[in-house]
């Protein structure tokens, strides 16, 4: 009987170290595992930081940089648009563009003119006038023509003429806005000194410069205003006068003609023709 109880003791007894040591390796586990719990958390909390300071500056100096953008998109639309610095530029330049070619323009027609009537003049003086004490009837072509031409001639000349303005020119007159800087009939009355002040002021003062600007287009409108009603004298007259001129020239040697066969036939019948 004691043999059979000591193994039964010895067993209990292997039994319980064997779960003491299971015990103590499952504390020490269990121990160690909210250590290795703390340490993953504090990793991911790290690689979260980290991604949250990355993401966070890129969400910080990505709108600012679309707001630079948009600033710059803003601003060249607003350069653009009308009522512009750059749109008021291109409009002057434009409009002072299109009144020098007129002005141009104006010009070439007028020289067309002196040229065209001083050659008929000559042709007329040269040509026509030994002929007029042979034939009478050539004195009144003659002097509608002539008296055209010389007409026609005259308004070319003074639609070509320079027009300087005579009217003395100050300084005090500048600055209220009573004469134009930008004009050279004006600031030539001026003296180099004031001449300068006048301008520094034009370029100082935005108003002051458009407005001069303004006035100096109003004037180059009126100068190509009276050169082209010059102009349109000049040639109504030179195309009435070449028209009736041709047509008495013509009316006046059929007549001359006529004369002349009659003289040759002494019976007034027409010469037959061969």
């Amino acid at each position: 009987m004691g043999s059979d109880e000591e193994p039964t003791g010895g067993t209990a007894r292997s039994d319980q170290m064997e779960s003491g040591s299971e015990g103590d390796a499952a504390e020490t586990a269990s121990d160690a595992a909210p250590d290795v719990v703390q340490g993953a958390g504090a990793g991911a909390e790290a690689g979260a930081g980290v991604a949250a300071a990355s993401g966070g500056s890129d969400l910080t100096e990505k709108p600012a940089e679309d707001a630079e953008v948009d600033a710059k998109k803003k601003k060249k639309k607003k350069d653009l648009g009308i009522g512009t610095s750059r749109g008021i530029e291109t409009m002057f330049r434009t409009s002072y563009r299109v009144h020098q070619d007129l002005v141009g323009i104006a010009d070439a027609k007028a020289n067309i003119m002196i040229s065209v009537n001083g050659l008929i003049i000559s042709i007329i003086l040269a040509a026509v006038s030994p002929r007029i004490g042979g034939l009478p009837l050539l004195v009144l072509p003659t002097s509608i023509l002539l008296i055209g031409c010389v007409t026609a001639l005259v308004y070319a000349v003074l639609a070509a003429r320079p027009r300087v303005s005579n009217v003395p020119i100050t300084l005090e007159k500048i600055e209220r806005n009573e004469a134009n800087i930008l004009f050279f009939g004006h600031f030539v009355k001026l003296s180099e000194s004031d001449y300068m002040q006048g301008m520094r002021d034009l370029m100082e003062s935005q108003d002051l410069l458009y407005f001069n600007m303004v006035r100096d287009l109003y004037g180059l409108g009126q100068v190509l205003d009276k050169k082209f009603r010059l102009l349109r004298i000049s040639y109504t007259v030179f195309m009435f006068a070449l028209v009736v001129g041709v047509g008495l020239f013509v009316v006046v040697f059929a007549l001359d003609a006529t004369i002349a066969g009659d003289l040759l036939d002494p019976q007034g019948a027409l010469p037959l023709l061969p």
